[in-house]
């Protein structure tokens, strides 16, 4: 973190503004605040790795203090979870030049059904219209920084930070998430460097008012309980002009996988009424991002239009200018480096690339099985797609490979 970050931050429980702590637990590199306590009127706070942690719990206490006695690695094992740094695997995970990918982290840090999701999260049928949503938004100018709620590993973050025009001085894409193990990959794989804060959405947020220009919070918000102060401080902490986006909420009376604690459409309505929000059909939404390449913000539903579908999207914003036609822009530049997508087996043969679709499990095919809509159970390709990957040494196909998701942009060391 940098220091600049210090002025957006408020202290979740008093509300009072943080400072640094000049003690032995402070490291600098390059300008970057990489471990050290942030203090305010009523608590202290561990910066591990980069990484401030805004909770109070006695083991974020004890990684504070492990920190003050100088043993950064041991702090940062015991907020991952690792416990012991002295295990091989987790010895190489946890070093500086490590060759360890995203696939490899997650088993260790997350072995069963969450980490096959999150590998697995740029092209599933829920992601896909929710990236969509934010490239189309996003295409027009926003002044303030960004906002990734319950930001996961950071595949959104990514979204959000890669479709943003660059602005010098702008304080660009913040992901903030309860589990820190999550934002510690996705500062190292998904999106390296970027700006995480560990706090839970289940109490206020820890940013000053008026700040971001959008405010995001996919997937996480039915599992939330204090659902009413989260709504409240996510319009607490946007902009006047901003917008707050909540895509993949799910129905309470509807049927989903894994569904939380949902509410009705019209419930979440009204969590955010002040905002004046509306509500998309997520079946509309892939629809249209599938078959027409757009994003149809005029084609709101009302809570009886929606009835049981499983899920929905919420965008809430006082600029009736969003509520319009939005086309996607084309996503064919790499930010990353290409990748076959994971979900494909790939068998090389005479100079030709044969690929197999292959779900990780027969739970993942049930609940995000709808990718078949835009990923081909087989297909062949004239060039070798098991060393590093050109668009040139794909031709024509280049586009269609991306637009279907085949290839994906993906992090370098991302599988």
């Amino acid at each position: 973190m940098t220091e600049t970050l210090l002025q957006l931050l408020r202290c979740p429980f008093c509300g009072t503004s943080l400072q640094l702590v000049a003690n032995s637990a402070l490291t600098q590199e390059r300008g970057q605040i990489t471990s050290g306590v942030l203090g305010c009127e009523c608590c202290a706070f561990p910066i591990v790795a980069g990484i401030p942690v805004l909770i109070a719990d006695d083991r974020t206490r004890q990684a504070m203090h492990t920190l003050e006695a100088g043993k950064h690695d041991e702090a940062l094992a015991m907020l991952l979870g690792l416990g012991t740094i002295k295990d091989e695997k987790s010895w190489r995970l946890l070093s500086p030049d490590t060759e360890t990918n995203l696939r490899e982290a997650l088993q260790l840090l997350s072995p069963n059904a969450e980490g096959t999701y999150f590998l697995h999260r740029f092209s599933d049928p829920t992601f896909v219209p929710a990236e969509a949503l934010l490239r189309a938004v996003l295409q027009a100018e926003t002044a303030g920084p960004l906002l990734d709620l319950c930001g996961g590993v950071g595949h959104l973050t990514r979204v959000l930070d890669t479709a943003r025009p660059v602005r010098p001085g702008v304080q660009s894409t913040i992901t903030v998430d309860l589990h820190f193990w999550k934002l510690w990959l996705a500062t190292r794989f998904t999106l390296p460097g970027c700006t995480a804060i560990c706090c839970s959405a289940e109490d206020p947020l820890p940013f000053a008012s008026n700040l971001f220009s959008i405010v995001t919070l996919m997937d996480a918000f039915p599992y939330i309980w204090h659902k009413r102060l989260c709504a409240s401080e996510m319009a607490r902490v946007v902009r006047p002009d901003g917008l707050l986006a909540l895509p993949h909420l799910h129905n309470a009376l509807g049927n989903n996988v894994n569904s939380g604690d949902p509410l009705s459409p019209s419930a979440y309505r009204n969590l955010f009424a002040g905002q004046e929000p509306r509500l998309f059909s997520d079946k509309c939404l892939l629809d249209e991002v599938l078959e027409h390449q757009m994003v149809d913000l005029s084609n709101i539903k009302s809570p009886d239009q929606l009835g049981s579908e499983p899920s929905l999207t919420l965008i809430a914003s006082q600029d009736p200018s969003h509520y319009r036609q939005l086309p996607i822009p084309d996503q064919l530049e790499v930010t990353g480096e290409l990748q076959v997508n994971p979900l494909y087996k790939i068998d090389h043969r005479n100079g030709q690339s044969y690929l197999q679709l292959s779900f990780p499990s027969p739970d993942y095919e049930a609940e995000f099985g709808a990718c078949r809509r835009y990923l081909p159970d087989t297909l062949t390709i004239n060039s070798d797609l098991r060393s590093p990957i050109s668009p040139a040494s794909l031709g024509t196909r280049y586009a269609e490979l991306r637009r279907c998701r085949v290839l994906i942009d993906a992090p370098p060391r991302y599988t």
